[in-house]
C-alpha cells in the first residue's frame, strides 16, 4: 500500500517563500512521475507542477518562475519549493502518486498580510 503524507504548509505574508515536502512510502518513487496540485476555497482541484522520473519538470502557467518542483529518490520525498508567494496561492496543497492514484492528506497554505 502506497501512501503521501504532506508537510511544509503554513500562513506567509505576501512574497514570502515555503517549501512543502511529500513523503512516500510503500513503493519508491525512483521510476515514477510524481506530481503536486491544489485546490483553492469553492475552486475545483488544480494540477500545479510534475516532475518525471529522470528530473523533467513542468508547470501550469501560473506558477512558472515561482515554484519549483523537484525529488530527492534516496528519501522517497518530492518537494515543492514556493517563492513569490500571492495571495492567489492560498490553498491546500496535494501531492499526487499518478501510478497508484493516490494522494496526500494535503498541506494548507495560505498567504495573507
Amino acid at each position: 500500500q502506497v501512501q503521501l503524507v504532506e508537510s511544509g504548509g503554513g500562513l506567509v505574508q505576501p512574497g514570502g517563500s515555503l517549501r512543502l515536502s511529500c513523503a512516500a512510502s510503500g513503493r519508491m518513487i525512483r521510476i515514477y512521475t510524481m506530481g503536486w496540485y491544489r485546490q483553492a476555497p469553492g475552486e475545483q482541484r488544480e494540477w500545479v507542477a510534475t516532475i518525471t522520473s529522470d528530473g523533467s519538470t513542468n508547470y501550469a502557467d501560473s506558477v512558472k518562475g515561482r515554484f519549483a518542483i523537484s525529488r530527492d529518490n534516496a528519501y522517497n520525498t518530492v518537494y515543492l519549493q514556493i517563492n513569490g508567494l500571492k495571495p492567489e496561492d492560498t490553498a491546500v496543497y496535494y501531492c499526487r502518486w499518478g501510478a497508484y492514484d493516490t494522494w496526500g492528506q494535503g498541506t494548507q497554505v495560505t498567504v495573507s498580510s
